[in-house]
This record gives C-alpha cells, structure tokens and sequence, in this order.
C-alpha cells in the first residue's frame, strides 16, 4: 500500500508558517491528550482528532484559538489514518465558524501522514494509541500569550524588580524600554491581522 510522508524539515516549516518576518511565532496542538494511567479511551476518528487539534484543552501555549485567525497549520497525523479521512477532516474544518483562517492566505493547511503510531517511553504521561495529530499552528490569538507577558514586565519593571542584576551585568536601563516598545509593536503586528 502506498504511504504518505511529511518530508521536510525546518526550513520548510518555516516557509510555510511564517508569512512575514515578524509573524514567526507559532504554537503546538497535541491530540488526542489521553493520560498513560485511563485505562478506557476510545480511538478518535479522524474529524474529532482534527477537530479537537483547534481546541484551547489540546494547545500547548496558554491561548485560546478561537479567539485569533489562523495564517498557516501544519498537521502531522500518526497512526491509522488515510489521505481520503483527511481532506474530509479539513473541509469540515474549513466549514467551522469557529476555525476562521486569514483571506490573504489562500491554502492554511500542509498535512503529513505517518503510518506507525505514536511511540512513548515508560516516562510518558502520554499514553500511545493508534491514532494522534501534532498541529503546528501560526495563529493571532498567540498575541494574548504576549499581552500577558508584557502585562507581568511592566508590573516588575514599574516596581524595578531585578533591574539591577541586568545592569550590574553590563545591560543600560533604556533596553528594558527598548524591548518593551519592540514587544508592543509585535503585539500590534498580531492584532492587525485579526482586523484584516
């Protein structure tokens, strides 16, 4: 039987998240998240795997998805799953009100199929089963992980928390206010692609 593979590496990765300089930062999604201690788990289909990759309770990074527009997602499927199950999974996916993908990228998605399942280690809280989906996504709603970010430095640097471990180590005080206009303006880059 013929197979499928993803076969690229970082820079394709990059070539395909990342459709400026600026908008790089991307975000991970693991699904389905079963602990290696639940003894009953049924095996997802592959719309409810693809699915529940979108949603905030599989994404790594502390944001909602729902709440930004994607730019690109790559999806790496491992296990059982055929090339036929996936392009249902992504026209339900692009049906989804919820899932909204910027105009100005015409093609979101790159997919990947490997055919043998998930390994895990017997230190994995991760249980293997035959069927999981890693999605690497660019998404605006990574701008409320830097709202909050910028949130915390400007409560420490108003309080000048540590400040004087960086300057004793040769940093000048006026690249804390540097950064901070840069990482202001990242934010905005981000926020202006959801007005788009």
């Amino acid at each position: 039987p013929s197979s499928f593979f993803l076969l690229c590496d970082l820079p394709d990765f990059q070539t395909c998240l990342v459709p400026y300089h600026r908008l790089k930062f991307t975000y991970l999604s693991h699904a389905p998240l079963i602990s290696a201690w639940e003894h009953k788990y049924e095996v997802p289909s592959v719309q409810d795997l693809t699915l529940s990759a979108f949603e905030a309770s599989n994404t790594v990074a502390s944001c909602t998805p729902s709440y930004g527009k994607y730019m690109a997602c790559c999806l790496l499927y491992r296990g059982q799953v055929t090339p036929k199950e996936v392009c249902g999974a992504m026209e339900k996916v692009k049906t989804r009100r919820r899932i909204q993908f910027v105009d100005w990228i015409p093609s979101g998605f790159r997919c990947g199929i490997i055919p043998s399942p998930q390994l895990t280690t017997s230190h994995c809280p991760l249980r293997s089963i035959p069927r999981t989906l890693t999605m690497i996504s660019n998404s605006s709603a990574i701008e409320n992980v830097f709202s909050s970010y910028s949130h915390g430095f400007d409560l420490m640097y108003d309080k000048r928390a540590f400040v004087h471990w960086y300057i004793s180590e040769g940093m000048e005080e006026g690249e804390f206010c540097e950064a901070r206009e840069d990482f202001a303006a990242l934010e905005k880059d981000y926020e202006e692609i959801e007005s788009v």
